[in-house]
C-alpha cells in the first residue's frame, strides 16, 4: 500500500479496517516462520493453535514484530504518535489432517470431542462475529487490531471477514455460541440478526502483509478447509490516552502493556 498516511487514516476512519499492508521482507517472513517452527516443535500443534499469549516479553523475535517500523508507521496514522501495545496472540488454524481425530480445543485449551452424529467440518476450529472491545475493559481512545499473517491467509482457509462500517453502530450484544468450535473467549457471538453479513468482505492476505482493524468493527473468520495453515500474529494497540475500565463482573489485567512510539504522559497501564 503506497497511500500516504493522511490517506490511511481517512479510509481507516471511513470504513474500519485497511488490509493488505505489505510488512515483513522475505528474510524477516522467513525467520518468523522458522522460530514460529520451533515453537510447534516444543509445544505441539494443539497449545499453538491459540495459547502463545504475549510472548514478547519472552522471544526478541516476538518482540521485533510489535515494534517493526513498517506495522508501527500504519499503526501511528490512525491512533497518533504516542502507542501502547497492550497484548498480543498468534492464532493458528491448522489444516485438517493436523487435527487429532474427534478432539478440538476449546477458548481455555480444554478438550471437548464430537457429539454423535455432527459433521467434524461442523467443529473445526472458527470465529464468530464479534467485537473485539467486548473482550477489552478500555476507554479514553480506540483500540486498534493488527492481524500479521506469517501464512497466506485466503478465502480457503479461513481469512479475515470484516462488514465494513460496522464500527460506527456502537457496541452490539453479544450472546453465547451454540455452534462448537468458536475460539472466542467465554464462545461468544453477535447475534445473527443483528450482523450484515451480506455486506461482509473478505481480507486476504499474503504471509508478510497485516490488516488492522477498529475494536468496534464486526468481523469473524471460517474454519480452514485446506490443506494448509493459516497461522497470524494478534496484535493490540491503543493511544497512550486511553485507561483500562474496572468491571468487577469481568476482571481484566494488562501486565504485558509497553509503549513503542512516542511518550506516555498518563502512565495509566502503570504496573
Amino acid at each position: 500500500m503506497s497511500s500516504s498516511a493522511a490517506e490511511m487514516s481517512s479510509l481507516y476512519e471511513l470504513q474500519g479496517y485497511l488490509t493488505g499492508v505489505d510488512v515483513l521482507e522475505p528474510s524477516e517472513l522467513r525467520e518468523a516462520r522458522e522460530a514460529f517452527a520451533g515453537l510447534e516443535e516444543k509445544f505441539g500443534t494443539q497449545y499453538t493453535q491459540y495459547s502463545l499469549h504475549n510472548i514478547h516479553l519472552q522471544h526478541s523475535w516476538v518482540m521485533d514484530l510489535v515494534k517493526h517500523g513498517k506495522l508501527l508507521e500504519v499503526v501511528r496514522s490512525v491512533l497518533g504518535p504516542n502507542v501502547l501495545l497492550l497484548d498480543s496472540r498468534f492464532i493458528c488454524k491448522y489444516p485438517m489432517e493436523h487435527k487429532q481425530s474427534d478432539v478440538i480445543l476449546d477458548e481455555h485449551n480444554n478438550e471437548s470431542g464430537l457429539q454423535n452424529g455432527q459433521d467434524k467440518e461442523d467443529n473445526l476450529p472458527y470465529v464468530a462475529w464479534h467485537q473485539d472491545m467486548r473482550y477489552w475493559g478500555i476507554d479514553g481512545g480506540p483500540v486498534l487490531s493488527v492481524w500479521l499473517a506469517l501464512d497466506n491467509s485466503l478465502e480457503d482457509n479461513g481469512a479475515l471477514r470484516v462488514i465494513p462500517g460496522s464500527h460506527c453502530s456502537g457496541l452490539l450484544p453479544h450472546r453465547q455460541s451454540e455452534r462448537p468450535g468458536n475460539m472466542l473467549s467465554v464462545n461468544q457471538e453477535i447475534p445473527e440478526e443483528l450482523v450484515e453479513a451480506e455486506r461482509a468482505v473478505l481480507c486476504p492476505l499474503l504471509a508478510g502483509q497485516m490488516s488492522i482493524h477498529d475494536g468496534l468493527l464486526v468481523h469473524a473468520s471460517d474454519p480452514n478447509m485446506s490443506d494448509r495453515r493459516r497461522c497470524g500474529f494478534v496484535i493490540r494497540y491503543v493511544s497512550t490516552s486511553a485507561y483500562p475500565i474496572q468491571d468487577p463482573d469481568r476482571p481484566r489485567s494488562f501486565p504485558a502493556t509497553l509503549l513503542v512510539s512516542g511518550e506516555d504522559q498518563y502512565n495509566h497501564f502503570s504496573r
